[in-house]
């Protein structure tokens, strides 16, 4: 007498159950899961010196909220596209002629070759570097991103504009010696060699809509990989600009 058929369904079931089990157990050694070994137990934040006075004002001025119509520079339509960035980074330098006009100046070197960024001039001596234009601020305009060398010496100035109210506004400087810089979002990133082998600053500065300008939201240190390492001898951040 043959078995009912939900005993026939069961007795398949089992089977196929065995036949999977069995499976897994032959590869276990090529995929299966394994353990990753004992987690570490969690520890809570430590407050240290509760009776310390809060500090009321910062030690350091690093300019994160230093902001700044450029004078003598018109935003045709308010299209920042329109704005010649030589003339912005002239307008910079007119507005601190002390950093570089004359033979003591800091960086004399970027106003001498400033005369190679015009008509007839050396380009490959032109210390302004090519612009990039990208939406930091969320406004659905491009806003502008540019870079010049700062002459005699390593570091290299990093500058963000938008527009407000039809004029030309900097919402963001820094100067160094630069390994990289990138665009993400909001932030703009830069990457500077550090002292300490292999190792790099990060630092990401990223647009806050309620200070209108662009914060230094990380500073970081971290483990480079062989490959992107500068050179032996790469010059390191300036103690000034940090």
């Amino acid at each position: 007498m043959s078995p009912p058929r939900p005993r026939r369904r069961a007795t398949a079931f089992v089977a196929l159950l065995a036949a999977t089990l069995a499976a897994l157990v032959g590869c276990g050694d090529t995929g299966g899961l394994r353990g990753a070994g004992p987690t570490s137990t969690a520890i809570s934040p430590e407050r240290l010196w509760p009776s310390l006075t809060p500090a009321s004002s910062p030690a350091f001025d690093i300019g994160e909220v230093d902001t700044a119509v450029v004078k003598g520079i018109a935003v045709p339509g308010d299209d920042i596209r329109k704005v010649n960035p030589v003339a912005v980074v002239r307008a910079e330098i007119d507005a601190a002629p002390g950093d570089y006009d004359g033979s003591k100046a800091p960086y004399r070197e970027t106003g001498r070759r400033m005369a190679d960024c015009g008509t007839g001039g050396d380009r490959s001596r032109c210390p302004v570097l090519a612009s990039h234009y990208r939406d930091l601020t969320g406004d659905g305009r491009a806003d502008l991103t540019l870079g010049f060398r700062q002459l005699p010496g390593e570091l290299t100035a990093v500058r963000v504009y938008t527009v407000e109210k039809h004029r030309l506004v900097r919402v963001m400087e820094w100067d160094d010696a630069v390994s990289a810089v990138e665009l993400a979002g909001r932030s703009v990133i830069i990457r500077s060699p550090s002292e300490v082998a292999g190792y790099e600053y990060r630092l990401q500065w990223t647009w806050d809509p309620q200070q209108k300008a662009m914060l230094l939201t990380h500073d970081e240190m971290l483990r480079t990989s062989p490959r992107n390492r500068p050179p032996h001898g790469s010059p390191s951040p300036s103690a000034s600009s940090r």
